[in-house]
């Protein structure tokens, strides 16, 4: 198993960056609109930490892993099968890959592939 994107949901973004930069010494970049607006930073052994505000009044803060998947459709499914509930089916994001979210056990999990 291997987190591609880690996603923090945040009412202080800023913060949010400013303090892992200081712990970890990374650099977050400029929001990405593909991202909703995430600000990114490398992790090490690839992938990205992600942290961006709210999309809408309901969304509450959250920190979601995506796990690194190589068939979406069926880890989506097999998540299901297992109990989860699809909170976001499977969807492309062009130039970074495709993502679903589900719901299990009182937390979020991501799921992510890449081409």
């Amino acid at each position: 198993m291997k987190v591609y994107y880690l996603e923090i949901v945040t009412r202080d973004v800023d913060g949010v960056c400013a303090a892992y930069s200081a712990t970890h010494g990374v650099v977050f970049g400029e929001p990405d609109p593909g991202l909703g607006g995430a600000r990114t930073a490398a992790l090490s052994g690839g992938g990205s930490v992600a942290v961006r505000g709210p999309l809408r009044d309901t969304e509450e803060p959250v920190v979601r892993p995506y796990w690194l998947v190589d068939d979406i459709e069926s880890a989506a499914a097999a998540a299901e099968k297992a109990g989860g509930t699809i909170a976001h089916p499977p969807m492309e994001i062009p130039g970074h890959g495709t993502f679903a979210i589900y719901l299990l056990g009182g937390n979020d999990h991501g799921l992510w592939q890449v081409r």
